[in-house]
């Protein structure tokens, strides 16, 4: 029997700020757990909290009130084996594409030759090893973004945390890019956590979708999206889950401006 592994659990987060005496919830007693090898999407309206969450995930922000578990360990800060990935690339664009994957591995006790191993192997995953030796200005917005998921595949963490990493991009690129996380996922058996607006993306590559609702933010809805990958965007099943997820947003009260393809 396959034993189901909860690699992030978290547990009754909640989240204030202060701003001009006054205080501010940005989320209220959130839980959930993401298992191994799952893709799942935080999905909401700007302002819902969801960035805050996946910051509050990946040790960046503290919780006022309750507790983010990552393999069974309590989160306090930052670790390698829990990366994130931004909009912007945060690129140097000094390196050339090898060395600005290979950036990812300097602290990493393994030898110059695995190191360069992984890198090249991390840039043919995304299909760009022919490109390791140009710089970051050479490439297009498009190009660049698979470079900042090839250093973080480099790397191997057990998780990537994902925030609207293709929302900057073109249509067809962010299309090509989805395709490129899939690919890669299956391969590497990752476990990804995603937060998106674009309910096309959210039902294209999530095992599981949850719903955000704001003021304050807190998980809504949980859909499991049980349709085999890659996903015909055309299909009736593909758009019966848009449809889903747009009618859920409809009953929470919530009016989202959300991305979606007809």
């Amino acid at each position: 029997m396959h034993r189901v592994i909860s690699v992030i659990d978290v547990r009754n987060i909640s989240k204030s700020f202060k701003s001009n005496g006054d205080v501010f919830t940005v989320l209220e007693d959130v839980s959930f757990r993401v298992v191994e090898g799952e893709i799942v999407t935080l999905l909401g309206q700007s302002g819902c909290g969801k960035s805050t969450l996946l910051q509050i995930i990946g040790g960046f922000l503290q919780a006022n009130r309750g507790s983010v578990l990552f393999n069974g360990n309590e989160v306090k800060r930052p670790t390698k084996q829990c990366l994130m990935l931004f909009q912007q690339q945060n690129l140097l664009p000094w390196r050339t594409v090898l060395k600005n994957v290979l950036l990812g591995l300097e602290n990493e006790g393994i030898s110059a030759n695995e190191k360069q191993k992984r890198a090249i192997e991390a840039l043919q995953f995304v299909g760009l090893r022919d490109h390791m030796e140009q710089f970051p200005h050479q490439l297009s917005g498009g190009m660049q973004q698979r470079v900042a998921i090839a250093r973080a595949f480099a790397m191997e963490p057990s998780i990537i945390l994902m925030d609207e990493p293709f929302a900057a991009l073109d249509t067809f690129n962010r299309y090509k890019l989805q395709d490129e996380l899939l690919n890669i996922q299956v391969k590497k058996k990752s476990t990804i956590l995603i937060v998106t607006h674009d309910i096309d993306e959210a039902v294209y590559v999530s095992d599981r979708v949850l719903i955000m609702q704001s003021n304050p933010g807190r998980i809504f809805k949980e859909i499991n999206i049980k349709l085999s990958k890659p996903r015909d965007r055309t299909h009736d099943d593909f758009n019966y889950f848009r449809k889903k997820i747009l009618d859920e947003f409809a009953v929470s009260g919530e009016r989202p401006q959300l991305e979606y393809t007809i």
